[in-house]
This record gives C-alpha cells, structure tokens and sequence, in this order.
C-alpha cells in the first residue's frame, strides 16, 4: 500500500497544545435549497409545515442544553447562556417573524424564504471583516441550518460516537458541538471557518482541547482515518506525518506539558522581579466562560472585561437587569478581585443588529460613531450601563473604562453622566457605594496619547489598547494582508506614545495598564517594564508565561534597555535589541 505523503497547512492556532491522533471528517454536506411557487390555499400549510420543523429544532436546542449540564461548570454555563440564545432566536425573533412574513408575502416555500430573510439580517454586516462579529453571523447561519435541516428531515451529525484519538476535521463547528465533544476521545478539531474571537474557540480553551480554525478547504485534503499532528499553539495541521515530524512533535508535546507543569507550580506567586518590583498579572475577558481560565491561571483580577458580549445576536438592547446580572455573576466569581468594565465599544468592526439601524454607516467605520462618541450621543445606553454597574458594584471591586477617548470632554461629560444616575439612584433608594468607581480612559488615540498629561487630570486611571493605538498611529489594518506587515507594535513612534503616556500616568500618580495583545507576549514584557507599566492585563492562558519572565528579569537591566530602545529609529534594530535576553 502506497504511504500517503505529509502534507502541512497552516491556520489560526486559538486553543493551544499539540493533539495526535485520526482524522474524523464532520461533514455536514451541503443544503441544496430549492425554491418553487406555492398558491395561495397552501399558505397556511406551509408555514405549518416551517412552525413543526422550529419546533422540532427548540426541541433539539433544549436537549442539548440539558446534556450540557454534565459539563465542567464554566463550561456548561456558557453554553446554556448560548443555547439561550439560539433558543430566543427561534421564538418570535425577527428572524422567525421573517420567514413567515416571506411565506406570506412571496408565496414561496419555506426554504426559500428562511435563505431570503436570513440574507436581509446579515446584509448590514457584509462590509465588515472581523472575526468576532464573523462569529455572530455564524450563530444565526447554524440556528437557520438546523431548521433547514428539519424541514428536510436531515439529521445533523452527532459527535458521541467518534473513537479515542478522534481528531475532527470540518467546514464550521458550532459552539454546542464543542461542547459535547468529550477531551478523553477528542485530541483537536481544526475547521475551515472561524477565528481566535469566537464562541467555538473560547469553549475549546476552556475544554482544553487544542485547535485550529480558519485553514482553507481543508476538508479537500484529509480523509478518515488519515493520521494527523494539531498544533493549537503555532496554527498547524500536519497531516499523514512521518515518523520523523512525529517524533519531533511528540518531544515539542513532551517539553510543553513539562513547562505547564512548573509554570502551573507558579500559580500562587506574586510576578516579582529579582529586584523586588511587583508588576500585578490581569486578564482581557471577553465572555462570562473565560472567568474560570483566569482564576485556573493565577490572574489577579479582570484589567478589560469587554462588555459587548450582552448587545450581539439581539434585536433589542440589553436592559439594566439584564446587564447587572451579568455584572454580577463575574464579580461573584472573581471573589473579591478587581474587574475593570469597559463601556460600550460597538463600533468599527464590532456591530450589534440593534444599533445598525440607529446610525447607518457611521457605526461601521473606525473612525465614525463608535466607542465614548456613541455613548455620548445615545446617553440612554450609558445611563443603562452605569446603573448596573453601580448595582453591582455592592459584590466586589469595580473599575469603569471609557473607550475611544480623544479629548478630556469626553471624561468629564461621561463623569457628569455618572454623577447625576448615582443621584437619582440614591433618591429612588437604589444602593450606591458611597465612592463612585474609579473612571479611566482607554488611550487607544494618538490624540489621546499625546494629550495624555491632560487627560491625566480628569482621569482616575488609564489603560492603554496597543492594538488600535498600533493601527491608528501606522494607519494600518493588520486584517488587510496587503498592507499587514506595516503593523508594527515596535514602531519607534507607537513605543513614543505608550512612553509619553506611561510618563504622564506617573507625573499625576494614576494607575496605568497596558491590555493590547503585546501585553500577553513574553517577548515584550522588558520592554513594558522598562517602561514604567506595572500592571499588565492580557488572554488568561498567557499568564503563567509572562509571570515566569518577569521572576527571571531585573526592572533596572530593562530599564537601560529601554533607554537604548528609545534612541533607535528602527523597527528591526528594536527588535534585535528585545531578542538579546
């Protein structure tokens, strides 16, 4: 028999760890959806015929959310908090009430009209390109399939069945999918579609199941049973390995599991350098699940809870109730550790259905109504946020963070706006801590950034977000690969503004954070040091990793190097300085 020869594909690695094992094809094939007329008699009976197939799949969706209590606890909360999601999509949402009114109105069948009115919902999306608001559709897509299926008595693909060892291989895996999947049989799962953002790799970093989305037709180049190397940390599939690249990866997958072993070991130290500077280790958290990542990786509070994650997939925008229960259950689960929530970010490339049609295009441009300007604009929605936070703020340490800030107006109306809901909050009975939350501003602007020593006297702390302040100073969209190598973190010009900023923060003796992604890069932790940032908040798998750089530096060493970095005029030259550890 003809040996097959080792192929390797690369992807996004957003479950990291080194899976081996066989390949398990999920393939769902795809619907061919027909359309044909139908009279006017037979109206009634078809969307009869779309209402048992919806009720069929609300069945379905409520089988799976009791199967997922036997889940790890974090892990079946989340997806209970998706399947309730999915589930309000198939009662009465606007997506329901379309389809029928297609039926109605076309006289077509119903799988026609669930294609049409499932374009009109994505239709405000198409001009962006961002993986979490790429996931939100995917959400809708997979509830709209799974009807479609049910109308076509198609049964999906189960995942119980697979053998030790499975690694599964497919076009799209929803978030319920990996859910279920069972760690002791499931060595990875690589898929075609999807991003670091989504629902699916959150679940699979909270599973631990390595992983790796987004690799091109990959179901074109596997077959079942087709030996297979997952790498979730670097974003490689390899597939029909030799027994050479075997070897080598089984001593990668040896070396990994003995360094999380000793970092893991380093869970209840403090991240102190060998010069006696304490530098505090926070996470970015962008869904409730993540709590438990941060809590298993030693991290010390949230230092950016974004809080878009209660405006997708919604017709509606979140009330106060709604809001503070969530609030509340991560500061309940952060057990005393400070959050730091930043206000509402919809904007740019992140946009939620139920403000698309309040602004247009603006709401999708990065440099239109998004951030602090649309709070500004729509006070409601600010108010709304405030108030559940300043409810929840009776269940642990809470820290709020303005995004998008360029001028200090921005603070000082949105501190205004604070001010006068904690009064009517008080006068209605309401309990309000007698101090009100720290206010910070996101320094994600060159504005911001050079106007730093100002906004410092209007602010209670800062954070910077490296990662638009990167794009923003290079005009640089690293989604956009013709002109991704441009965006450069060590640009002398972004490492100015971070330094300018982190001068001023000390100047008027603020807290400073940095939370953009070098903040979770061993790489660049001296530098940050050396800069002066003492509390660094980044993806809570990254941690324990930047804790043992910082036990292993000197503050003063790096602080000469920053010295010599900040002389440079040349992005390589940085870089070349940064390697010599």
């Amino acid at each position: 028999m003809k040996t097959k020869p080792e192929k390797i594909y690369d992807g996004l690695g957003v479950s990291p760890g080194i899976g081996f094992g066989v390949v398990h094809v999920r393939d769902a094939g795809s619907l061919e959806i027909a359309e044909y007329p139908i009279s006017a008699d037979d109206i009634p009976n078809e969307i009869s015929r779309f209402r048992e197939a919806l009720d069929l799949s609300l069945s379905q969706l409520e089988d799976l959310k009791h199967k997922s209590r036997t889940l790890p606890e974090a892990a079946a909360e989340e997806l209970g908090f998706m399947l309730d999601a999915n589930i309000h999509m198939l009662k009465g949402s606007r997506l329901v009430r379309g389809i029928e009114a297609y039926i109605q109105d076309h006289a077509i069948n119903a799988e026609a009209s669930i294609q049409y009115a499932l374009n009109q919902i994505v239709k405000g999306f198409q001009s962006l390109d961002d993986a979490y608001i790429a996931s939100r559709q995917s959400d809708i897509h997979q509830v709209a399939e799974r009807v479609l299926r049910n109308l076509g008595n198609s049964a999906l693909t189960a995942q119980q069945e697979l053998q030790q060892n499975s690694v599964l291989i497919a076009d799209e895996l929803t978030p319920a999918d990996t859910a279920l999947m069972h760690p002791e049989s499931v060595s990875g799962f690589c898929t075609a579609l999807g991003g670091p953002e989504s629902h699916t790799a959150i679940m699979a970093r909270a599973l631990g199941i390595p992983a790796v989305l987004g690799v091109p037709h990959i179901l074109r180049h596997v077959s079942n049973g087709d030996k297979i190397i997952i790498d979730g940390t670097h974003g490689k599939i390899i597939v029909n390995p030799t027994d050479a690249t075997t070897l080598i990866y089984q001593q990668k997958s040896l070396k990994i599991k003995q360094k999380l072993l000793r970092l893991h070991q380093l869970h209840e130290r403090q991240a102190i350098t060998r010069d006696g500077v304490k530098i505090g280790l926070m996470a970015n958290v962008e869904l409730p699940i993540e709590v438990a990542l941060v809590q298993q990786n030693g991290g010390e509070g949230i230092g950016l809870l974004r809080s878009e994650f209660m405006y997708m997939n919604r017709d509606t925008l979140p009330d106060e109730h709604d809001q503070y229960e969530s609030f509340k259950v991560l500061l309940q689960a952060m057990d005393g550790q400070p959050v730091t929530i930043r206000t509402l970010d919809i904007g740019g490339e992140k946009t939620a259905r139920s403000l698309i049609e309040d602004f247009g295009d603006s709401i999708c441009s990065p440099l239109g109504m998004r951030g602090i300007r649309l709070s500004l604009h729509r006070p409601d929605i600010l108010e709304t946020q405030y108030r559940a936070i300043l409810r929840a703020a009776a269940h642990g340490p809470i820290r709020i963070l303005l995004p998008m800030v360029t001028t200090t107006d921005d603070v000082t109306k949105a501190r205004r706006i604070l001010k006068d809901v904690a009064t009517r909050m008080r006068a209605e009975g309401q309990t309000v801590p007698e101090t009100l939350p720290p206010l910070g501003a996101m320094i994600e602007v060159p504005g911001a950034a050079l106007a730093a020593d100002s906004l410092a006297q209007v602010c209670d702390f800062f954070a910077i977000g490296s990662n638009d302040l990167t794009m923003y100073t290079l005009a640089t969209d690293r989604a956009d690969e013709k002109v991704a190598h441009l965006y450069q973190p060590l640009h002398p010009a972004v490492l100015r503004l971070i330094q300018f900023t982190t001068q001023a923060a000390a100047k008027y003796n603020i807290p400073i954070s940095i939370c953009g992604e070098i903040a979770g890069n061993p790489i660049y932790t001296g530098l940050l040091i050396g800069m002066g940032l003492r509390d660094l908040s980044m993806g809570a798998s990254n941690i324990p990793w930047i804790k043992d750089r910082i036990l292993h530096m000197d503050e003063e060493t790096e602080k000469r190097r920053v010295n010599q970095i900040m002389q440079e005029t040349d992005s390589r030259r940085i870089a070349m300085l940064l390697s010599e550890n």
